[in-house]
């Protein structure tokens, strides 16, 4: 992926070496790759993430040395998150509305929210509460280890999906899917979770086609790799792995087949509209 050429955004707060007291949601989870099957790619974790105290408190270390590694998927992150941005500003405008920049917070472990703490193993998740994206550096290597999605264009799509969360967020449908989730059954709650998070896939397509037109962004292999990335992180994958069998109820993320076929929609046609999972025949 081309995108050391590209500007920086602004929008970031390095949170790295903070220290976060108190409780913290996700504590007590064994391995890291099973928390990341529950909660990977964030989707909205606002219910399981209130249950944290309000209360706790944190500090930064400003001096903090971070390897040259680590300082280059930072730099990287931020590079994404303006592509991502200059994307939806433009498309926003289009339509006659105003694209409002998310914030990305980098933090290391642990890290307190407007919607609670969590630690690192839920994976990277929105708040929209804060309209925050968090992401600790380290799940780049979990992808590329134990998720088996390696590749630079891959994290970019793990970006471009949260970042989808918040223009879902901005364009009213997260709260809409909030409130209709609060009178149904669990299996139609559930089902509903899934059409968010494939629209969410599909506007990520949605960026890497604009980004794609107006940078070209797209080096060889690029597209196989986030296509392979929402194949790993299909539920029916991370079900299998995780207990042996399927249970097609209990997707939230939406199976792989389903996330490959939207990513690709909106990969291929570049439109927004084309990615209204509420309303289509399938998914």
């Amino acid at each position: 992926m081309r995108w050391e050429f590209g500007r920086r955004s602004q929008n970031v707060e390095d949170r790295r070496g903070s220290r976060v007291s108190g409780p913290v949601v996700g504590g007590g989870i064994g391995a890291i790759v099973l928390a990341v099957i529950v909660a990977l790619l964030g989707g909205d974790p606002t219910a399981t993430l209130q249950q944290a105290s309000q209360s706790d408190s944190g500090y930064n270390d400003p001096q903090r040395a971070h390897a040259p590694e680590e300082e280059r998927l930072a730099d990287f992150s931020t590079a994404v998150l303006a592509q991502t941005e200059d994307v939806w500003t433009q498309l926003f405008r289009e339509q006659g509305l105003k694209y409002r920049e998310p914030t990305l917070v980098l933090f290391s472990g642990q890290v307190r929210s407007a919607c609670g703490a969590a630690e690192a193993a839920m994976g990277p998740f929105y708040c929209p509460l804060d309209e925050k994206v968090y992401l600790d550096l380290d799940f780049y290597k979990e992808m590329k280890y134990n998720l088996q999605a390696p590749g630079d264009f891959a994290q970019a799509y793990v970006i471009a999906h949260e970042v989808g969360h918040h223009v879902q967020k901005q364009l009213g449908i997260s709260d809409q899917v909030q409130s209709m989730q609060r009178k149904v059954s669990k299996t139609q709650a559930n089902q509903l979770s899934v059409m968010l998070e494939l629209q969410a896939d599909c506007f990520a397509g949605v960026w890497a086609n604009q980004a794609e037109q107006a940078q070209q962004i797209l080096e060889q292999g690029d597209v196989e790799e986030a296509l392979n990335a929402a194949t790993q992180i299909g539920d029916d994958r991370l079900q299998a792995r995780s207990q042996g069998y399927i249970v097609p109820d209990a997707f939230t993320h939406g199976s792989a087949a389903q996330r490959v076929r939207w990513f690709k929609r909106g990969l291929k046609t570049g439109d927004p509209d084309q990615c209204d999972t509420f309303n289509a025949s399938s998914l």
